[in-house]
């Protein structure tokens, strides 16, 4: 949810002082110089927009005159002419030179709040949902322009020019029809705020279900596949029309209280008329005021009432669009679970030592994972970590990479606690292959290259044969160029495993991290892909998480978790020769492997003696 926003002005206030610095930056006087001409070009569209009445009124003064020269009215006309053009192009000039600080506000607000996001922990974006924070960017960026646009010219100027024709018209004629126009303006203002601000629970409303439903329909066309293998289309097309359903009734109450506006807003100006016209329609009466003048006073108003006519579309722009830069700065004021400390060095690899000591770690009060890890991996060696489901494995990989900070003991390279380094630093130095590979949408040399983006090619194709990928992607129509689709749907699980292990192998780190690399793979192809993790992790310090426990057993050392400490460690066949829960896990997978193998076998030949099949159904064992 996001963080409650402040009521009243005082919060809008927080929000413009917020946005303020963008609009007059300190390092950049091209900017400052542009708010200033903008500034000036605003004034003067307002000076030339007052004008246009007067011009219009010396015509029409001209026009009624009996023998009067030709030449005059001709003027008034000409002059009326270029002042409108002067409104358009000082008008035009503002927006072009405003263009570049309206631009760079939404660059850099938006700039800035995407790399908080990228800050922030694992924790903060597995509790979130990732349509609902990219709607909160985009509403929160597209609302700086929409302050920076409506409130700098529309209500701004508005309030100017009104300033400027009551100034006019107390000079030509006397306070009466200033005030008169004071009045109707100030009714009109107040009417239109007073039904915006009770339009704006209908709107937040529909912002709220408008993003339900987009979260809901990113949500479900991400995980397509799913759909599919539950056949639960109906299903997700309900869930999407429920969300689809409350937005439009949200968005009907909206608009009729929309036409409650309108109507309201058109008696006011239609009253304000009836009074200005009436006073100007006595003044000719009386011989005090020309058919000129009554122009002249009906155009002003009606010239005001035109920017105003939008007035509640501002105001109710303006007010949502705070509502969503509070948003998005309440998610850059969230301060990062995991953070470096002040004065942080980099991390010095000096050999690539890992060390777990007595580290202790819980995802929350009540979900303790690890309780007093003691474990290390020598520089140039490589240490599996095997157990059963929940036991803490992957949690370990998390931790080294900082995921998330230990809640006691600590995780060391080369003697320097990793809390003591830059996030950066550490992680330039740690290659992971995940165990659910995860793509962007863009080819197969993009999503390669991504381990190392200024890598040459030269590099890229060589991570790719190393990882056994180089021949599979050759054979393709495009080859490298060839799109995986969003999150990698278009390859296979892995095709997609054997991407992340060629981008990790192109990072050419110190110390790589294998979580389960090889678990969406073929056993020929494991085989394949074992034999060059053997040749990449040569020299380099390597941590194996693993649930296949033939994947390890060329480990230097095997270390078993069990609910979250540390059960056994040892070589393959010491832990064999102990016959605890390593050998009991082995003697599963090793059973499991047999029965699989032997349903192949009846698969190929259904009239084979299963009996008379050696163990393994004919296959060699791993063992």
């Amino acid at each position: 949810m996001p963080p409650a926003r402040p009521e009243g002005v005082r919060g809008d206030w927080r929000v413009l002082r917020r946005l303020m610095p963008h609009l007059w930056p300190k390092d950049e006087p091209a900017l400052r110089a542009r708010m200033a001409v903008s500034m000036v070009l605003l004034v003067l569209a307002k000076g030339a927009t007052v004008y246009v009445p007067l011009f219009y009124k010396d015509a029409v003064d001209a026009l009624t005159v009996p023998d009067v020269v030709v030449a005059i009215p001709l003027l008034a006309i000409l002059s009326y002419g270029l002042a409108r053009v002067g409104v358009v192009l000082f008008n035009e000039l503002r927006d072009l030179v405003f263009a570049r600080v309206v631009e760079r506000a939404m660059h850099v607000v938006g700039l800035e709040t995407f790399r908080h996001l990228h800050a922030m922990s694992l924790r903060f974006h597995m509790d979130r949902q990732t349509g609902g924070l990219s709607r909160v960017i985009e509403r929160g960026t597209r609302g700086i322009e929409i302050v920076l646009r409506l409130f700098a010219f529309r209500a701004g100027p508005a309030l100017i020019e009104l300033g400027m024709v009551c100034v006019i018209l107390w000079s030509l004629y006397d306070w009466t029809f200033a005030a008169a126009i004071v009045v109707t303006i100030a009714v009109y203002i107040a009417w239109t705020l007073a039904i915006t601000d009770w339009r704006l629970s209908f709107r937040r409303t529909m912002n709220h279900h408008d993003a339900e439903a987009n979260t809901k329909a990113i949500d479900s066309l991400l995980n397509y596949e799913t759909v599919k293998y539950f056949g639960n289309e109906e299903h997700e097309a309900r869930r999407f029309d429920r969300a689809l359903t409350a937005y439009e009734n949200a968005a009907v109450k909206s608009h009729g209280s929309l036409s409650l506006l309108n109507i309201g807003q058109g008696a006011i100006i239609a009253a304000g008329l009836v009074v200005i016209m009436s006073m100007a329609g006595r003044g000719i009466v009386n011989g005090t005021m020309t058919a000129g003048d009554f122009v002249l006073v009906n155009t002003y108003l009606m010239q005001l009432y035109m920017p105003l006519n939008f007035l509640g579309m501002v105001y109710r722009e303006i007010k949502q669009a705070l509502v969503d830069m509070e948003i998005m700065f309440g998610l850059k004021d969230q301060p990062p679970e995991v953070a470096d400390h002040p004065g942080a060095g980099d991390l010095a690899v000096e050999g690539g030592t890992v060390r777990f000591e007595g580290v202790r770690f819980a995802y929350g009060p009540d979900r303790d994972v690890l309780r007093g890890i003691d474990l290390e991996v020598p520089a140039g060696r490589t240490v599996a970590i095997v157990g059963p489901s929940g036991a803490g494995k992957s949690t370990i990989g998390r931790l080294l990479y900082r995921f998330y900070d230990v809640t006691g003991g600590r995780v060391a390279i080369d003697g320097q606690d990793v809390r003591d380094v830059t996030q950066a630093s550490l992680r330039r130095a740690i290659g992971v292959v995940p165990q659910d590979t995860v793509l962007f949408n863009d080819t197969i040399g993009y999503n390669i290259a991504y381990g190392r983006p200024d890598a040459p090619w030269e590099d890229v194709e060589r991570a790719a044969r190393l990882a056994s990928l180089h021949d599979f992607v050759t054979s393709l129509p495009r080859g490298y160029d060839t799109a995986v689709g969003e999150r990698g749907l278009k390859l296979s699980g892995g095709e997609k495993q054997r991407v992340a292990i060629a981008r990790a192998i192109l990072k050419d780190p110190a110390i790589l991290l294998f979580d389960e690399a090889t678990s969406q793979l073929d056993s020929h192809t494991e085989k394949d892909i074992q034999a060059a993790l053997r040749q990449v992790s040569a020299g380099r310090t390597t941590l194996v998480i693993a649930h296949r426990l033939s994947t390890v057993i060329d480990a230097d050392r095997i270390v078993v978790l069990d609910e979250g400490r540390v059960a056994e460690s040892g070589t393959h066949q010491a832990l064999l020769d102990q016959g605890g829960r390593y050998a009991a896990l082995w003697r599963k997978q090793q059973e499991a492997q047999d029965l699989e193998a032997r349903l192949e076998v009846a698969a190929r030949d259904p009239d084979t003696d299963q009996e008379a099949l050696p163990p393994g159904g004919g296959w060699e064992t791993t063992e």
